[in-house]
């Protein structure tokens, strides 16, 4: 064989290697930025969820604070009709 297609052929292999390389690698990278994506894309959706049973944590307390509210205003509206029955009974 001829120096040049012993040549030809070890830059051909040497290519494909360094091709195969390059793929695998390029490969395991890809694979690292899915799998880095995906912990950012899951730390968010638990930072949502957190968020979201707080806002349904407030909303209880704002509901129970508007019953409490209710009852007392409609105390106040009992009280008051009372005194008004004892106002006109005073004015008779």
């Amino acid at each position: 064989m001829e120096v040049s297609t012993i040549v030809a052929m070890i830059a051909a292999l040497s290519g494909i290697a360094l091709g195969w390389i390059g793929r695998t690698r390029a490969f395991k990278q890809e694979v690292a930025q899915e799998a880095g994506n995906g912990a950012v894309l899951r730390t968010d959706v638990e930072y949502i969820k957190r968020g979201v049973d707080d806002i349904r944590a407030d909303v209880r307390v704002q509901g129970q604070r508007t019953d409490a509210l209710a009852e007392r205003v409609t105390r106040v509206e009992e009280s008051t009709k009372q005194a008004h029955k004892r106002l006109d009974k005073i004015e008779e």
